[in-house]
């Protein structure tokens, strides 16, 4: 008796586990890969019909994880506040001015605020926007920065830092990686309101300026979450196993499946902004970790406004090689000579 009693106890605990140890549901994917203006070659539809190159890769990412499931569009008008609430995550793979109502872009920006809908932006999601006046904030101000040029064009030799290994949104990655990609650089970047979770390491890279280029940041919207990827221009990128769990990660972490630290992290921020500068032109016998070292102990209202300063020479660096040099030289070395001189530079 107490053998079968022991047997209907294991039975019945079985059955009231069984709930606990079920698989989530998978979240809810709705896939924007609209160009109104640039079309990149992963969201080009074949003439004949048939999905894109990167839709296909997203619903087939989303079934071999388990993650989530996907749905794509390349109209924006698709969006609307009723679909909206069937939509656990966002995924924009866009460019130009897309018809998205000011409802809808309303009803976005407070869904992802109270927690209910996460954002991913892929590769030219920055070089999208469109004029909005309501509640919340622009298109560009929410995803945290504006196309302004890409300099490394595709399959350009790279070399990615990345800044938190630990972190599932980037953990795929080594700390230091060699690529090549195109990778944008960015206006209207507030440094104050994300966490730059990858940076171009330009003691690596070929191709250099003397100012940060972050690759990748996440941003925390009042209970919701934002993740952005300056990579997925080159069709190989999608191919790329890493570069697909990377995608699972950041639907996990926006659709709220995962934790992970979003904290704005503006003195490593500033870190990356001189280690840039100083990177720019390399000077012999100059102990770069010894200024850095210092320059970490100064004042946090000037180490802001430097990074701002340096971060200010993407505007007046020279657009073309026969372009006037005399505006960048000028604030180049004018920065230069403060960083060096507080640092303690021989």
């Amino acid at each position: 008796m107490r053998r079968i009693l022991a047997l209907l106890f294991v039975a019945v605990a079985a059955l009231v586990a069984a709930p606990a140890m079920a698989k989530p549901v998978p979240l809810r994917v709705l896939y924007l890969d609209q160009s109104v203006g640039w079309k990149h070659a992963p969201v080009a539809r074949p003439e004949g019909g048939g999905l894109a190159p990167s839709e296909i890769a997203i619903k087939a990412i989303g079934q071999e994880s388990g993650a989530f499931t996907a749905e794509v569009t390349q109209d924006a008008r698709e969006i609307t506040p009723e679909r909206l609430a069937s939509v656990d995550v966002l995924v924009f793979y866009t460019t130009g001015a897309l018809p998205i109502s000011p409802e809808a872009w309303a009803v976005v920006q407070s869904r992802v605020k109270a927690g209910k809908l996460g954002f991913v932006g892929v590769h030219s999601a920055t070089d999208t926007g469109w004029p909005y006046d309501g509640p919340g904030e622009t298109y560009t101000r929410f995803i945290n920065g504006k196309f302004a040029g890409h300099p490394w064009t595709q399959g350009t030799p790279i070399r990615v830092e990345t800044l938190d290994p630990d972190l599932a949104l980037v953990a795929m990655w080594p700390v230091g990686f060699d690529y090549a990609e195109e990778i944008y650089q960015h206006s209207d970047f507030d440094p104050a309101k994300v966490r730059v979770l990858q940076t171009l390491d330009f003691a690596g890279t070929p191709l250099k300026r003397p100012y940060a280029v972050p690759v990748a940041w996440a941003r925390q919207v009042g209970q919701g979450r934002l993740f952005f990827t300056n990579l997925g221009h080159t069709p190989s990128t999608w191919d790329d196993p890493r570069f697909r769990k990377q995608i699972v990660a950041a639907v996990n972490w926006t659709g709220r499946r995962t934790d992970g630290e979003a904290s704005p992290d503006t003195l490593r921020q500033f870190l990356w902004q001189v280690k840039a500068l100083l990177a720019y032109e390399p000077a012999a016998g100059r102990d770069d970790k010894a200024i850095l070292g210092r320059l970490l102990k100064m004042d946090p209202k000037w180490q802001a406004a430097t990074a701002q300063r340096i971060a200010d020479l993407r505007t007046v660096y020279p657009a073309k090689p026969d372009s006037d040099r005399a505006p960048f030289d000028t604030a180049y070395k004018a920065v230069l000579a403060d960083v060096l001189a507080r640092g303690g530079a021989r």
